[in-house]
């Protein structure tokens, strides 16, 4: 299955460089080197992957990022940055991004971070049935998460998260192996982007973020899933 990626960088050489890596490995590749123009695209065509640079000129990344985040939860977002500070990286994760590359990068990099994200899809289209605990509902066919029968709008990282913590209920689950599961390798990943997440996760299900029910913290260990019937 070929799958289309909308790839917006404004620094043409990058751009181009990255869209002929992509095309050698049968990826379906829109580019466009400002945020508004890859919205007006976005109207015409459908798109499963972004590839998105922060430091664009007028709508900078991020801002992008947030608007096809609402508009679109279950596409997969890179994000290619000069920035290398962590806040800047966290500001991204905590935007609704699913992965990150600093530059410079190797091309062979972001394609093994896109063909990673490209696994998961395809696993979760051959996923045809449920996971229900309790209150929460997962339909793994659509990537839809429910609490209470309410719609739960998730990331593809959120809900690759929530899924592993579910599937695994009750037990301890370390950092490393929520990354290697989710992101698909557990090498050049800060794992405090766990928690970045899990911190989004918890505002959106528990009644008390700070003082959660179920998305537990393991101090020096990782997390649980806790649920008592």
């Amino acid at each position: 299955m070929s799958y289309r990626v909308l790839l917006v960088e404004d620094e043409a050489a990058i751009r181009k460089f990255v869209k002929i890596n992509l095309v050698k490995e049968g990826y379906i590749v829109s580019d466009f080197p400002s945020a508004e123009e890859a919205l007006e695209a976005c109207k015409e065509e459908s798109f499963d992957i972004a590839v998105l640079d922060i430091m664009l000129e007028k709508m900078d990344g991020v801002t992008l990022l947030k608007i096809l985040r609402e508009v679109y939860p279950n596409m997969a977002i890179i994000m290619l940055t000069a920035k290398s500070e962590d806040i800047d990286k966290i500001n991204a994760f905590e935007s609704g991004a699913d992965d990150y590359l600093s530059k410079p990068f190797n091309p062979k990099e972001l394609i093994l971070r896109i063909k990673s994200i490209s696994r998961r899809l395809i696993a979760d289209k051959k996923e045809e049935k449920e996971i229900v605990l309790g209150k929460f509902r997962i339909d793994l066919n659509l990537k839809d998460f429910y609490l209470n029968d309410e719609l739960i709008e998730l990331t593809p990282t959120e809900f690759g998260i929530i899924k592993y913590l579910i599937e695994n209920a009750n037990k301890l689950v370390k950092r490393k192996e929520i990354v290697k599961t989710v992101w698909g390798y557990d090498y050049l990943m800060d794992t405090k982007l766990v928690d970045v997440n899990i911190s989004r996760l918890r505002k959106k299900i528990e009644k008390d973020p700070s003082n959660p029910e179920h998305l537990k913290t393991i101090w020096g260990e990782g997390f649980t899933f806790e649920y008592k019937e």
